[in-house]
């Protein structure tokens, strides 16, 4: 199982929020490459950077972020928050990102998204599963679609989907535990996921239960930046 640790960008920052709520934001450091190369030099390969702007605005906003931190770190970043066009995604690509989470586009226009798909393969296109109450959230998680969590994962895994990230609203920012039911119930419908889990990690028991029902990798923010858990105890699953 694989620790992905979490940037979250707002204003060049890096922020956390408490269940996608804007108002509720707290400002961890000015500098996000300074967190993304302490995360470098505590050994983890993996990066999950989301700019929370560009989630908001439709359009990617932060991407000098990204290019600061592709350039000058060796992380495999996958990238995430206002990914909406070709020219998006092409920006993205070339600014460092070896991954795109494609979240409220998979929404709204699946056409674009399976063209991606077809263009780019199943290893550079994650799918983005942003849940409240199993229905899919988007528009950085200000609108609840129309579609339920299981027709959406359906229609993706039948276009050769692969990688999906499932993020709980309801849990994400509380520190209060994951929606490991909500994981294990994915993982029975859709065996052939590799499932990344997302929202509400707070302890090392959080990240033995994830690693029990066999997800693929889980996404950690708000848990490392309040020290709840250590990287150095994180480091054991790199």
């Amino acid at each position: 199982m694989r620790i992905i640790p979490a940037i979250d960008i707002i204003d060049g920052k890096c922020v956390r929020l408490t269940q996608g709520d804007y108002a509720q934001k707290k400002i961890y450091n000015e500098n996000p490459l300074e967190i993304a190369k302490q995360f470098e030099a505590a050994g983890f390969r993996y990066l999950h950077l989301v700019d929370l702007d560009g989630a908001k605005a439709k359009k990617v906003i932060n991407l000098k972020v990204l290019e600061q931190i592709a350039s000058q770190t060796s992380l495999h970043i996958d990238f995430g928050g206002g990914v909406q066009s070709d020219e998006d995604l092409q920006k993205v690509f070339k600014a460092g990102a070896k991954q795109i989470t494609a979240g409220s586009i998979a929404i709204r226009n699946p056409d674009l998204v399976q063209k991606w798909i077809d263009s780019y393969g199943t290893e550079q296109i994650i799918l983005g599963a942003d849940v409240r109450n199993e229905q899919i959230a988007v528009s950085g998680w200000q609108e609840v679609a129309r579609q339920s969590l299981w027709e959406f994962l359906d229609f993706y895994e039948k276009k050769g989907i692969q990688y999906v990230i499932c993020t709980d609203v309801n849990k994400d920012g509380l520190l209060q535990g994951t929606a490991t039911n909500l994981y294990e119930k994915i993982l029975r419908k859709f065996p052939r996921l590799k499932l990344i889990a997302s929202g509400g990690v707070a302890s090392l028991q959080d990240i033995q239960a994830l690693q029990r029902i066999g997800v693929e990798g889980v996404i950690i923010g708000k848990a490392i930046y309040e020290a709840k858990i250590s990287l150095q105890t994180l480091k054991s699953f790199c």
